[in-house]
C-alpha cells in the first residue's frame, strides 16, 4: 500500500472514483487523503469493478475503505464479493458484518454465522414496513400528536430499526414520512417556530437523612478503560499481517509455537528482574502471568518531547501498567547527526515528569553488534545487498519500480562489500545496504528500504566505534524483537510499514510482536512536527524549545500545565484509528481548567492598574479584610483565607471604569458604586485628568464602611501594603494561539500565519503582597483574569507570571 508521501495519477484515481457512482465531491474529498485513496484503489481492484458498478455497490465499498478493520484482512475479498453480488447491499448489513470480522480477525470465517449476523438472504417487504410503522405510530400517538413536526423522528425510525435491522434504511423513512403527513396534515408556520424554553425550577431541597437512595453517577471519559481493546500476549501466535507479493504470492507472518513459548519464557525472566524492587507492579505481573506485556516508548533525541508524545506515552506505559507489565524507554538513536544530549537528557526527565517510571532505558545502538550481525545473517540468507545508486538514483528508480543494477551481485560480494563499510574503506554516501523485498509492490515500503548507511559522525551514546548505522525500518522491529516486546504501537503513518516489519523479522526468524496503529494527535493552531517546530526554535521565531506558545512537554510545562491535566487529556480523546482528526486545544484547556480550578489557590493582581484615592479613609490608616484562598472555604478552617491591607489608595484595571455608564456596564463610572471583592463598596465621586482633559491620572472615590450599599459589579483590586508604598511590581507574560489558523500545517506560508499576538509582556502590573515569596512552578487563579504560574526567569526582585490559560471554558459549554 502506498505511503502518504506518494504521488498518485489523481486524475485517474478521481476517474476510477467516478466510475464506481461516488458522487463528485466525495471522490475529490477522497483523492486529497492518501491513505483513504490507496485503500479504495486496493477495494475496487480486489472487488473486481474497476469498470465501474452502480452507486449502492460504490457506496458501499468505500465504507469498507474507510471502516475496514486492520487485523481481518484476510477476510476482506470474501466480504467485497458479499458486496458486490448484493448479498449484503445495505448500510446496515456492513455495519453489523464490519465489527463481526474484527472481533474474528485472521481466524477461520464461519460462512453461515457470519450470513446469520449480517443478515444475508433477509428479505423485508414493504408490507411489512408499512405494517411496523403504523405500530411504531400508534404506540406514540399522543406524543406526535403534541409535539408535530418536531417529533423526534430519528428514535421513531429507531424503533422500527430494532424490529426490523436489515430493512432499506431509505423505505423506511419514505414510509415514516408518508405516515406523518397523513396523520398531521401540511406543516404550518407553528411547526417551524422554536418552542418557549421553560424557566428551570429550582429543585426543592431534600433532607439529607431522607435521601438515603445514593444516585449513581454517570462514569466520566478518565473511568473507562481504553486498553481492553489490546489482545494478550499470548494471542501473538496469530497472523498479525498479509504481505502480498507482486508475483501473487502471499507471506503471512505468524510465530511459532517454539519461537513464542521462548518469548513468553524470556518476557518473564525479564519482568521478574527489572520488577522486583516495585511491589505492586511485580503482584499484578504474577497475578496476569503470560498476559503481563512488555511495551516500548521510542522517541528519537532529536529535539523535545511533544503533546503527541504524551498520547504515546499514555498509550506505551499505560497499556504496560495497566496489564502488570513494564514499558522500555528507548531511545531511537540511529542517526548521529541530529542527535544531541541535550535532548536525551530532555526526554527521561520529561518522561518522569509525565507521571511514567521506564521498566529500563535503553538505546537501539546497545544493539548495533547484534544488528550488525543480523545485518550479515540477512545477506547471507540472500535478502540483502550492497548498493552504489546515489539518493537521487534510488528516488528515480523506486518511483519507476526498477531493479537497482547490484540488486542481484553474490551474496559473497555483498558480504565483502558490507564488511568494507563498517572497517571504513568505502566513502560516505558510495555505499548502502538495502533489503532485497518488492521492486513491483504496490506497497512503497516494501521498495528494497536501505538497512544501513556509511556516516563518518561520531555518536552520542556509541561514541565512535561505528561507522556505519541502521536506518529506523531496520532496526526497529529487531530491536522490538530482542526486547521481546509484547505489543509494538504507533501511529497511522507507520501502517504501511507494518508489511516491512513483519517481511524482516520473518526473515530472520525472529520473533514477531504484535504491532498496532492509532491515530496521531493532532491539535489545532499549532504544529507538531519536528522539522516546524525545529525551524520555529532556530530561526527564533519563539524562545526556545520550553516556549509557553509550543505544544512542547516542557513548554507546557512552563505554561504551567499539569502531567495530570496532560494526561487526562490525552485520556478522554482514546486510542481509536479514526486518522485525521483535528482536535480544538480548547479540549486540553477545559481539562487544564478542571485541574486548576481545584488546584489553584486564589489571589489578586491588576495587569493595567488604575489609582483610586478612597477620600474618606484617612491616609495612614489600615484595615485588613479576610480574602478566600478558595470558593468553598469554610469560616472555621483558617488556612483557607489570607488577609489584604485596605487603605485609602487601591488599583483597579483601567478597563473597569469608563467616563460613560451603561445599563450593560458593571465596572465603575463616575457617581457609580461598586464592590471591592472581599471588601467595601465604593462610590466614583471624581475623576482626575491630565492636561489633555483624556487621560486618566486617577478617580475619587468613597466607601461604605456599612456596606449597606448592595451595587452588581464587582472589582478586584490591589491595594497599597502601607500608606505610601507602591504594590508589589509584577511581570505578566499572557500567551495565547501561537497560529492564527487552525491547521497551519496545510499552509504553504506557515510562518507567515503566526499570530503576532501570541505573546504580550506586561512588564508593571501590581500583585498582592501575599505573592512576594513565591516559588518557582507556583500557580494561582489571578481572580477575574485567569490562572497564572511562577515562571523560571523570575528573580526576587522581579517576579514573572505566565498566563496559563483563561477562566473562559468555551469546550465545557459545547465546544468540540
Amino acid at each position: 500500500m502506498p505511503t502518504k508521501d506518494d504521488n498518485f495519477d489523481k486524475d485517474k484515481c478521481l476517474e476510477l472514483f467516478l466510475k464506481i457512482s461516488l458522487d463528485e465531491r466525495t471522490a475529490r474529498n477522497t483523492i486529497a487523503n492518501n491513505k483513504v485513496t490507496a485503500n479504495l484503489t486496493a477495494v475496487i481492484n480486489e472487488a473486481g469493478v474497476a469498470d465501474g458498478c452502480n452507486r449502492t455497490v460504490g457506496n458501499l465499498l468505500y465504507t469498507v475503505a474507510t471502516k475496514y478493520p486492520a487485523n481481518a484482512l484476510v477476510h476482506r475479498p470474501t466480504l467485497l464479493q458479499y458486496v458486490v453480488s448484493s448479498k449484503i447491499k445495505t448500510p446496515a448489513q456492513l455495519d453489523a458484518a464490519l465489527p463481526f470480522l474484527a472481533a474474528l480477525g485472521p481466524d477461520n470465517l464461519d460462512l453461515g454465522k457470519f450470513e446469520e449476523a449480517c443478515g444475508v438472504g433477509v428479505e423485508v417487504s414493504l408490507e411489512e414496513i408499512e405494517q411496523t410503522v403504523n405500530e411504531v405510530v400508534e404506540e406514540k400517538k399522543s406524543t406526535i400528536m403534541e409535539q408535530r413536526y418536531r417529533t423526534n423522528v430519528g428514535e421513531l425510525l429507531g424503533h422500527v430499526r430494532k424490529r426490523h435491522p436489515w430493512a432499506d434504511a431509505k423505505v423506511v423513512k419514505q414510509v415514516m414520512d408518508a405516515k406523518l403527513y397523513e396523520l398531521l396534515g401540511e406543516r404550518t408556520a407553528a411547526d417551524d417556530e422554536k418552542p418557549v424554553k421553560k424557566k428551570k425550577e429550582k429543585p426543592a431541597k431534600v433532607d439529607a437523612k431522607a435521601a438515603d437512595v445514593p444516585v449513581p453517577e454517570k462514569p466520566s471519559e478518565e473511568d473507562v478503560n481504553p486498553f481492553l481493546i489490546f489482545p494478550n500476549p499470548e494471542e501473538n501466535c496469530k497472523v498479525h499481517t498479509e504481505v502480498p507479493f507482486s508475483n501473487g504470492s502471499i507471506l503471512r507472518c505468524c510465530n511459532t509455537k517454539e519461537i513464542l513459548d521462548k518469548h513468553l519464557k524470556a518476557k518473564k525472566e525479564i519482568l521478574d528482574k527489572h520488577l522486583v524492587d516495585r511491589k505492586e507492579l511485580l503482584e499484578k505481573h504474577l497475578k496476569a502471568k503470560g498476559g503481563s506485556v512488555l511495551t516500548r516508548f521510542p522517541p528519537e533525541p532529536n529535539g523535545y518531547l511533544h503533546i503527541g508524545h504524551a498520547k504515546a506515552m499514555f498509550i506505551d506505559f499505560g497499556l504496560a501498567k495497566d496489564r502488570g507489565g513494564g514499558c522500555y524507554l528507548r531511545y531511537d538513536d540511529t542517526n548521529p547527526e541530529a542527535e544531541k544530549k541535550e535532548y536525551i537528557d530532555h526526554i527521561e526527565e520529561i518522561v518522569r515528569w509525565m507521571g511514567w517510571e521506564p521498566l529500563k532505558i535503553t538505546y537501539t545502538s546497545d544493539y548495533f553488534q547484534e544488528l550488525y550481525e543480523l545485518a550479515v545473517e540477512l545477506i547471507r540468507r540472500g535478502h540483502a545487498y550492497v548498493d552504489h545508486q546515489t539518493p537521487e538514483e534510488i528516488k528515480e528508480y523506486r518511483e519507476k519500480k526498477l531493479n537497482s543494477p547490484w540488486r542481484d551481485r553474490p551474496i559473497a560480494e555483498s558480504l565483502k562489500l558490507f564488511e568494507d563499510m563498517r572497517t571504513g574503506l568505502i566513502e560516505e554516501g558510495k555505499a548502502t545496504l538495502r533489503m532485497k523485498q518488492d521492486m513491483q509492490s504496490d506497497n512503497y515500503n516494501m521498495y528494497d528500504l536501505i538497512a544501513y548507511r556509511i556516516k563518518f559522525t561520531p555518536h552520542p551514546h556509541a561514541g565512535d566505534k561505528w561507522c556505519i548505522y541502521p536506518s529506523y525500518d531496520y532496526a526497529h522491529c529487531i530491536v522490538d524483537s530482542l526486547e521481546n516486546v509484547t505489543h509494538s504501537l504507533c501511529t497511522l503513518e507507520f501502517e504501511t510499514r507494518r508489511a516491512s516489519y513483519y517481511w524482516l523479522l520473518h526473515a530472520l526468524g525472529l520473533y514477531q510482536p504484535y504491532v498496532w496503529e492509532y491515530s496521531r494527535l493532532n491539535i489545532s493552531n499549532t504544529v507538531m512536527s519536528k522539522r516546524k517546530l525545529n525551524r520555529l526554535v532556530t530561526e527564533k521565531w519563539v524562545d526556545g524549545w520550553d516556549d509557553p506558545r509550543l505544544m512542547t512537554l516542557a513548554g507546557l510545562r512552563r505554561r504551567g500545565l499539569t502531567p495530570t491535566a496532560i494526561n487526562a487529556f490525552v485520556r478522554g480523546i482514546g486510542i481509536t484509528r479514526s486518522d485525521g482528526t483535528l482536535i480544538s486545544v480548547e479540549r486540553l484547556e477545559y481539562h487544564v481548567r478542571e485541574e486548576l480550578n481545584r488546584e489553584a489557590p486564589r489571589t489578586m493582581a491588576v495587569l493595567h492598574p488604575l489609582k483610586v484615592v478612597i477620600t474618606n479613609l484617612e491616609a495612614n490608616s489600615t484595615m485588613e479584610v479576610d480574602a478566600k484562598k478558595w470558593p468553598d472555604a469554610q469560616a472555621d478552617d483558617a488556612f483557607a483565607f489570607y488577609k489584604i491591607p485596605f487603605t485609602n489608595v487601591v488599583y483597579i484595571e483601567s478597563s473597569d471604569f469608563r467616563m460613560q455608564d451603561s445599563k450593560d456596564y458593571y465596572g465603575l463610572a463616575p457617581g457609580k458604586s461598586v464592590i471591592l471583592r472581599y471588601a467595601f463598596p465604593i462610590k466614583c465621586t471624581e475623576v482626575v485628568l491630565a492636561d489633555d482633559n483624556k487621560t486618566i491620572l486617577e478617580i475619587h472615590a468613597e466607601y461604605d464602611p456599612s456596606k449597606k450599599t448592595k451595587p452588581k459589579g464587582v472589582l478586584h483590586w490591589v491595594p497599597q501594603p502601607s500608606p505610601g508604598v507602591d504594590p508589589l511590581r509584577i511581570e505578566v507574560r499572557l500567551f495565547e494561539k501561537l497560529f492564527l489558523s487552525e491547521n497551519p500545517a496545510e499552509l504553504d506560508d506557515w510562518l507567515g500565519d503566526l499570530n503576532p499576538q501570541s505573546k504580550v509582556v506586561i512588564p508593571s502590573a501590581y500583585g498582592l503582597d501575599s505573592l512576594r515569596n513565591v516559588k518557582v512552578g507556583e500557580r494561582f487563579q489571578f481572580e477575574r483574569l485567569g490562572y497564572f504560574v511562577v515562571d523560571q526567569d523570575s528573580t526576587p526582585e522581579k517576579l514573572i507570571f505566565n498566563r496559563t490559560v483563561t477562566l473562559k471554558d468555551s469546550y465545557g459549554k459545547g465546544g468540540k
